[in-house]
């Protein structure tokens, strides 16, 4: 099996295979930096989302940087993180299939391991499944603040999920998952702003709820890189579960800031590098991006530094580039932000990380494909 590595440690940038996905180290280092300074000035943990990256590589350095740890969308990913050396994992999702709960009740016996519920069924199952294995799981309850996708009802029917895990002898109740993801990409700071307060406002009755009945909440866990800020001066929320900052990318940087300007927190860190392949016709060319190597459910992505050029299409194997003044040749390279960094890491075996214009690491993108 081909190992399909684009790059080697010293390798000018020009001599790197595409497509490929490059990190640009100092940018990354400024954004994990940034981001571990707004929790800390806000007196709140970052619990960095390892879905963006899924590299325990770059968990590592978010660590180091001060997050407590990081969350996970699945166990398999979970495993990864935690194999790679990451001991503090949340997975800020359900997790209901019977050989994954073993998976996960099993998990906790090397590292602190939390998952989140929204029904008793689910809590019943995972307390037979970590009795199984003689393990004790954290368990928050996710409430849905609006995002009307997982998520119990806040208010009482959450205080009752919460007690019933507190009853089992192999959970702990850990608090709240309150995460309203489609938040994250509304354009406007104002409506952004707006839907955030009603998370608030519900995450906060919910935690008196709670405490009336004597269970505290460790965890009041949400945000993400649209709305952090918001929910880290809440007063409620205490951890950030942020993931996308350490890239950016295309559809990120279309959101605006209350004074009307995108955000200019971080830096774009993430790049899909690219070859001219075909230049035929004198408006536009061909590149070897296509679809195997992006995703464009957010939108295509934007060229790097030319606004003369512009990602215009693409297919499988193929991406179309309008070039008007006919200013692109054969074998041109060319750095793409993609329109959405998660999905794209997830079709990619390697980061090439890069400082200057050379290759300085390599990264296996680890968690890749772990969809269970």
């Amino acid at each position: 099996m081909a190992l399909n590595i684009p790059a080697e440690v010293g390798m000018p940038l020009a001599e790197v295979d595409t497509p490929c996905l490059l990190v640009d180290l100092d940018a990354i280092e400024h954004n994990i930096e940034r981001m571990a300074r707004v929790a800390a000035e806000h007196g709140v943990r970052l619990r960095a989302h390892a879905k963006s990256h899924k590299s325990p590589d770059i968990a590592a350095r978010q660590i180091a940087a001060g997050a407590v740890g990081v969350c996970c969308q699945k166990v398999s990913e979970a495993e990864t993180m935690v194999r790679g050396g990451v001991r503090d994992v949340l997975i800020s999702n359900e997790v209901v299939n019977p050989r994954m709960l073993a998976r996960l009740a099993a998990l906790a016996a090397t590292a602190r391991v939390i998952v989140c519920v929204d029904d008793a069924d689910n809590i019943a199952a995972l307390e037979a499944a970590a009795a199984h294995c003689g393990t004790t799981v954290e368990v928050l309850v996710e409430i849905d603040v609006g995002a009307g996708r997982c998520g119990v009802a806040p208010g009482a029917p959450a205080c009752a999920l919460a007690r019933a895990i507190a009853a089992a002898p192999h959970l702990r109740f850990s608090g709240l998952q309150a995460y309203h993801g489609p938040a994250q990409h509304v354009r406007a700071f104002g409506d952004r702003e707006a839907l955030i307060e009603r998370a608030i406002a519900a995450t906060r009755d919910t935690v008196a709820q709670l405490a009336a009945q004597g269970l505290d909440c460790d965890i009041v866990g949400g945000a993400g890189s649209g709305t952090y800020r918001l929910e880290a001066a809440s007063g409620v929320y205490n951890e950030l579960q942020c993931g996308s900052y350490v890239f950016m990318d295309a559809d990120y940087q279309r959101i605006v800031m209350a004074d009307g300007r995108p955000t200019d927190d971080f830096r774009n860190s993430l790049f899909l590098y690219t070859t001219v392949m075909s230049k035929t016709k004198a408006d536009k060319a061909i590149c070897d991006a296509g679809l195997k190597s992006h995703s464009v459910d957010s939108g295509l992505p934007v060229v790097f530094g030319r606004d003369d050029i512009e990602y215009i299409g693409a297919s499988d194997e193929h991406g179309e580039l309008g070039d008007p003044h006919d200013r692109l040749v054969l074998g041109d390279r060319l750095m793409l932000i993609p329109g959405h960094c998660d999905p794209t890491v997830n079709l990619h075996d390697w980061l090439v990380g890069i400082r200057g214009d050379r290759v300085e690491t390599l990264w296996p993108v680890a968690a890749r494909g772990m969809s269970l």
